[in-house]
């Protein structure tokens, strides 16, 4: 029998799962911001940017699908953090936009600006929308300045159920410590990701080496940060669910979510696991370049597994620091049972996506990138 509850959780693990593959996906940001560290001449940035540039569009669908799966199954949320943290939402998607712009515009005829003008966009693009979208989900944990007020919705005169409690509307985010460290550890990740998959997929020497070593910097500080937030998940107070249906503050709720969620803690020890052998295999061996097909898996598991803890086990996704009455849960803030029974039947068509995603991906990358082929392709 299929049960409320049990779409509830269905759809939260469907969440969970599009933003591990969003992490990954943003290896084509990771990738972006390594166009003038690692590219020292114009033909070494010339093969990173048709690299990434083969790939940019599955991030940004993928970003607008996440969105979208909210909006459809937790639409209070949606309306929540989408309407009240807006600066945000609006920051990350301009960042999306300069990316495209600079993808379309930056080999075109009469292009006054220069290349290098549209690749320093892309390389924004590359640092900020990891950083600000790692910045937004740190504050799963930590917590909003908002208040949620469902009777609302029959006032005539102000029907507005959820309401932000400053006029910094999500830019208050990087006040704690925590969300900016989440943050800059997604940042590196993406970058790391990044280099990963352009030595898979670009076939020059040179720039590999180059590729190695901002890898190396950039992956140790990625493991200093992780270890740094895995010690604050341990010992900071989370927001729980008691019997009665209240909010309550529990100390060390997600450490307790991973102890009484076993599944959940062997998901995050194989990421964690796979991708750190991606990374040190890539590093030691000279000769081995398929380091991003452990990495990503590695990385999309254990983003699945930071949601599933900061969702499943009675816990408040989405906590006010406002009201702890309007923090959002599984229960009170998804959508109808018969509409989540319905998106349930549309969800059975994902693996079929995947797989056609998976086919003209593997189709455009049989063959790795290299300057030869670039001069008879078309440029970005």
């Amino acid at each position: 029998m299929i049960t409320y509850d049990f779409l509830q959780h269905y759809w939260w693990f469907l969440i969970a799962l599009l933003g591990g593959l969003l992490v990954f996906l943003l290896f084509v940001q990771g990738g972006n911001a390594l166009i003038f560290f690692a590219g020292k001449n114009e033909g070494e940035r010339q093969l990173v940017v048709n690299s990434t540039g083969r790939k940019w569009e599955l991030t940004f669908t993928t970003l607008v699908t996440f969105g979208g799966a909210f909006f459809a199954s937790f639409p209070l949320f949606y309306s929540t953090s989408f309407g009240g943290a807006y600066w945000v939402w609006i920051l990350i998607l301009v960042t999306f936009v300069f990316q495209a712009v600079s993808y379309e515009f930056q080999g075109k005829a009469g292009n006054l600006l220069g290349k290098n003008t549209f690749r320093v966009f892309l390389t924004l693009n590359g640092c900020l929308a990891p950083l600000l979208i790692g910045t937004a989900v740190g504050t799963f944990f930590t917590g909003s300045d908002f208040t949620v007020n469902k009777s609302a919705v029959g006032d005539i005169a102000s029907p507005v159920i959820s309401r932000w409690g400053n006029a910094w509307h999500g830019l208050e985010a990087v006040a704690n410590p925590f969300n900016v460290e989440f943050g800059l550890m997604v940042m590196l990740l993406s970058i790391s990701l990044g280099a990963l998959y352009l030595i898979n997929n670009v076939d020059n020497a040179k720039l590999a080496t180059q590729l190695r070593r901002n890898l190396g910097v950039c992956f140790g500080g990625f493991l200093v940060l992780f270890l740094v937030i895995c010690y604050h998940l341990i010992t900071m107070d989370g927001f729980a669910v008691d019997a009665t249906g209240a909010i309550i503050i529990e100390q060390g709720k997600y450490f307790t979510n991973l102890l009484e969620m076993p599944a959940v803690l062997a998901l995050l020890l194989l990421g964690a696991v796979l991708l750190v052998a991606g990374v040190v295999i890539t590093l030691l061996r000279k000769d081995f370049k398929r380091g991003i097909w452990l990495a990503g898996p590695g990385t999309t598991l254990a983003v699945m597994a930071l949601f599933m803890i900061v969702g499943y086990n009675n816990t408040a996704y989405y906590p006010s620091t406002a009201d702890l009455s309007s923090s959002l849960t599984l229960a009170n803030s998804s959508s109808s049972e018969f509409t989540l029974r319905t998106m349930a039947v549309v969800s059975l068509i994902i693996p079929f996506v995947v797989a056609y995603i998976a086919y003209f991906w593997r189709q455009m990358d049989r063959k790795s990138l290299t300057t030869e082929e670039l001069n008879q392709s078309e440029k970005y």
